[in-house]
């Protein structure tokens, strides 16, 4: 049986949470709003069908994050990127960045394949901005460990960004 939230309480959560979920997801498409909006849109009509039936999260914020990037990866699974130059992608140079539309849906792509611990650890530095002491801090564990996790993660997504890269 369904259960009615009250209207307001679900506007008032949608207001809250609107621009940081967008911003969220923006950031791993790279800017993409028509692809952003509508992974926003996907996520709160998840959230309004599963709601009703299981109750408000404790912190919805984070179940809609959440369902955000689980279906962003379902969206990127299902597609293979255009072969790119190698240039754009070379995550071992201090000055990438995934911000660029072009190298954040390849980026995006890559994590999708990975493993979620080393997606959510590259994510976390490049699209979240996190430090190495701030995700240590998060995940409860040495920075020395996060750097590690790092350089492990990046060799893995390296690894899967190789099956894209136009050989000329």
């Amino acid at each position: 049986m369904r259960r009615t939230l009250p209207e307001q309480d679900l506007i008032e959560i949608y207001r809250e949470t609107l621009r940081p979920l967008y911003a969220f997801v923006s950031r791993r498409v790279g800017g993409d709003a028509g692809l952003a909006e509508d992974l926003v849109q996907e996520t709160w009509m998840r959230a309004l069908d599963t709601w009703p039936a299981r109750g408000l999260p404790d912190n919805p914020a984070a179940w809609l994050m959440r369902v955000a990037r689980n279906t962003l990866v379902s969206h990127l699974r299902r597609q293979r990127p255009d072969p790119i130059d190698p240039a754009l992608i070379d995550i071992e140079d201090e000055r990438f960045s995934p911000a660029a539309s072009d190298s954040a849906v390849i980026v995006g792509w890559g994590l999708a394949q990975l493993r979620r611990p080393h997606a959510e650890v590259l994510e976390a530095f490049y699209f979240d901005g996190q430090s190495v002491s701030e995700i240590a801090a998060a995940q409860c564990v040495s920075e020395r460990a996060v750097e590690g996790r790092l350089h492990r993660a990046r060799k893995k997504l390296k690894k899967k960004l190789a099956r894209i890269v136009r050989r000329d």
